[in-house]
């Protein structure tokens, strides 16, 4: 059947656009629409003022129907599992709205993205899952969603169906998602306040990102997580794109990708360096504005642009292939992930996922204000996980990256924003105890960071969680800069801050101790600036914290003064020994093992340049600290008495004053205390090893290890304590800058002289 005209039909539900407004499309190709009504062709992608009820259809002239083309066919389908699912023949769709009242599955064209193919309708709905069975859709397959609903923002709600929507299970994501006007749903063109409240109906088909359905076969070749013991734990937080942009060998199609960090030069660095885990900064698919990547817009699907092999389902396989080759190098691979809030942003953010799917049940909102949203967060939304769908999609996404992705732990962004009931924050909530019941993510580590912009819950997670100890970080940031009244609390952090999780079950391995993050200053500026220095980032410098418990030692920045430059190298030194000797999980940030700087830029959340890039080429100073690091790590790893499972017990442990005498309480709270030593007697630590050991005892013999901390700016005598005619070995030297120097030993009952501002650690035997 040809046609001699353009002509109209109109299928109306509710009063007609006026005739006027319609305009077709010129020379475009005609379309099938399919659902469980005869299908027809179309050209017009059809809307109206709140749905696709009133569908314009335009039928090119030029275009003829072709009666031999078969029909999609389509089955009711499944409600559950969510997501596209391919079994070989066809794929099944399914996607939760409560408050829809029609979805659209929309297909579009493999060569041109932009083409929409086919729009079918879901008439299945079981328990508020729209869902549908598509014969013939394989891997590959582009497609998004159509929701049609209220626009009402006064009581939540903000559907619009002219907007695209990416399915929120999507595996994969065919192209970075970067801003485009045709994603806001309201009239963007207004500059009044409340123009949220009128919907625009720009079509963002043939702009926005797709879904994309992919194979999930892969040949894992029997590798399962590796369940590396928390105690012997050392993580690595890393940018996936940051640390081999610039790596000198290796191949420069595959740097900033997932393939470059199973390449043999990174894992060789690892490997040189001892650590046993990587954390990697955002890899759920997020938006562009953003190089950290804490903007998710996908919870299923790896970023795209860290796949050097292509964006059309690539990602996936890359990222196993990643995961399979760490794993074989004995190293983990946990992901930092972000489900307190979505890129959506607040009403006037772009309509991409859950705004148009269903915006009052995926996100918190102000009870008596709908149309705004809680902002337990800093990004303008918060995803309600009190609601079970929504928790069942966190869920869902977590086991998915478990069971399918192999990787061996997350590390929570925000994650007080995820514990919060109805009101508060607190170790009572839905998603809490539904991981504490969860037998798949039983087997991985769980990593909280304990906090929100409203809540700071350090020590308060359940015992399942381990958490990122900001108090650790803060007590030895500010006892190292001499700052007064710490002492007490430094023998807490360095014992694994029992005061914080030795009460209840925990132990020293639910605290992540750090010293830097990717938020905050580098280790290197952190001895380097007194202030931040975020003028790159456009906004004035106004970003970022200001306390940052950071001293530059006498020059802000850099430096050709030699005392302040060694000064600095001696922190870094002691920054390093204190976290690699204190019990707990350490977790290193990426290249402070070789003193890796942003100039100064405590928030380089947009720098996408050489700010974040880690840098080669290295002086001798930073290959110094490189060497010094890796053997500091090799220490821990050797001596099971710096990496306990449990808590040390009084009797176990001695601190010790200068003179020798064991502190008493008026020391510990002294102001002026700078100070003290750890005495750890192995005689005393009946704590086996894995092969039935005691930890305390080397070559049959009980071990002493001395710790002596000096944050006083000159040089104190310390008396050691009397031990057997062999002496004390001299194993860290902060001051010097070596690990096992080459001295003799140190005959106890005397006086050792520690410089300023340094740490030591002596070994013994009784």
């Amino acid at each position: 059947m040809a046609y001699s005209d353009q002509f109209y039909v109109y299928w109306f539900a509710r009063p007609p656009v006026p005739v006027s407004n319609r305009r077709p499309l010129r020379s475009a190709p005609d379309y099938l629409i399919y659902s469980s009504v005869p299908a027809v062709r179309y050209t017009e992608r059809g809307s109206t003022q709140y749905g696709l009820d009133t569908l314009l259809l335009t039928m090119n002239a030029t275009n003829s129907t072709d009666e031999s083309e078969e029909p999609i066919r389509t089955r009711p389908g499944k409600h559950y599992p969510r997501g596209p699912h391919f079994d070989g023949e066809g794929t099944n769709f399914a996607i939760f709205s409560e408050n829809a009242t029609a979805v659209y599955l929309c297909l579009y064209d493999s060569e041109n993205p932009g083409q929409e193919t086919a729009r079918i309708r879901l008439v299945e709905r079981t328990e508020m899952i729209w869902h549908i069975y598509v014969e013939g859709i394989r891997p590959g397959q582009l497609y998004g969603y159509r929701v049609e609903g209220p626009h009402d923002p006064a009581n939540g709600h903000y559907f619009n169906a002219s907007k695209l929507l990416l399915d929120p299970y999507a595996r994969a994501i065919h192209e970075p998602v970067v801003h485009n006007d045709a994603f806001l749903g309201y009239d963007f063109t207004s500059q009044a306040p409340n123009r949220y409240l009128t919907p625009n109906f720009i079509d963002s088909g043939p702009v926005a990102p797709k879904s994309v359905v992919i194979d999930a076969a892969f040949d894992w070749e029997g590798d399962t997580q590796l369940a590396i013991p928390s105690h012997k734990s050392i993580i690595y937080e890393l940018h996936v794109k940051g640390f081999t942009q610039r790596h000198p060998t290796i191949p420069t199609h595959l740097r900033g990708s997932y393939a470059a960090l199973a390449h043999p030069e990174s894992i060789g660095y690892f490997q040189k360096l001892g650590i046993t885990a990587i954390e990697l900064m955002p890899v759920h698919q997020f938006t562009s504005e953003s190089y950290w990547g804490y903007n998710s817009i996908g919870f299923f699907a790896p970023h795209n642009a860290y796949a050097s092999s292509g964006m059309r389902g690539e990602q996936v396989t890359e990222f196993k292939e990643m995961v399979k080759a760490l794993h074989k190098a004995g190293i983990e691979v946990i992901l930092d992930v972000v489900y307190n809030h979505t890129a959506e942003g607040n009403r006037f953010g772009p309509t991409l996922l859950f705004r148009g799917i269903d915006s009052r049940t995926y996100y918190r909102v102000v009870e008596s204000q709908p149309e705004y949203y809680m902002d337990y967060t800093g990004t303008g939304n918060t995803l309600d996980l009190t609601h079970p769908r929504v928790l069942q999609l966190v869920m869902d996404s977590l086991r998915y990256w478990v069971e399918e992705m192999h990787v061996d732990g997350f590390r929570f962004d925000l994650a007080t924003a995820l514990a919060r009931n109805e009101h508060e924050a607190g170790r009572v909530s839905s998603f809490l105890d539904t991981v504490a019941q969860d037998p798949i993510l039983a087997r991985v580590k769980l990593i909280a960071e304990p906090w929100d912009i409203q809540a700071y819950q350090v020590g308060h997670f359940p015992v399942r969680w381990a958490e990122w100890n900001g108090r650790f970080r803060d007590c030895v940031r500010s006892f190292w800069k001499s700052d007064e009244g710490k002492a007490h609390e430094m023998t807490l952090r360095l014992l694994g801050s029992p005061d914080l999780y030795g009460n209840d079950g925990r132990s020293p391995t639910h605290s992540v101790n750090l010293i830097t993050a990717h938020d905050g200053f580098t280790l290197n500026d952190l001895v380097s600036y007194n202030h931040k220095h975020n003028w790159a980032n456009g906004e004035e410098n106004r970003d970022g914290h200001n306390h940052n418990l950071s001293w530059n030692h006498g020059a802000e920045g850099p430096t050709n003064d030699r005392g302040i430059i060694e000064l600095r190298e001696r922190q870094k030194r002691n920054f390093l020994t204190t976290l690699f000797l204190s019990q707990g999980i350490p977790m290193l940030v990426m290249g402070d093992e070789c003193g890796r700087t942003q100039h100064g830029n405590n928030n380089a959340y947009n720098q996408d340049n050489e700010i974040n890039w880690f840098n080669w080429k290295w002086t001798k100073r930073q290959q110094h600290l490189f060497n010094f690091t890796a053997r500091l790590i090799a220490l821990r790893r050797d001596i099971p008495l710096l990496h306990r499972r449990r808590f040390y017990h009084h009797e176990e442990i001695i601190w010790l004053r200068s003179d020798g005498l064991p502190m008493s309480q008026a020391d510990f709270h002294n102001p002026h205390t700078r100070c003290f030593g750890l005495l750890i007697d192995g005689s005393k630590v009946e704590e086996q090893a894995e092969d039935g050991s005691l930890i305390g005892v080397r070559e049959d013999k009980p071990e002493l290890l001395l710790w002596i901390l000096n944050a006083y700016w000159e040089e104190l005598s310390f008396h050691l304590p009397r031990i057997g005619l062999a002496g004390w070995e001299v194993v860290v030297d902060t001051a010097s800058g070596q690990i096992f120097p080459k001295q003799a030993p140190i005959q106890g009952g005397s006086p050792y002289f520690i410089p300023a501002r340094s740490s030591i650690l002596l070994r013994g035997h009784q």
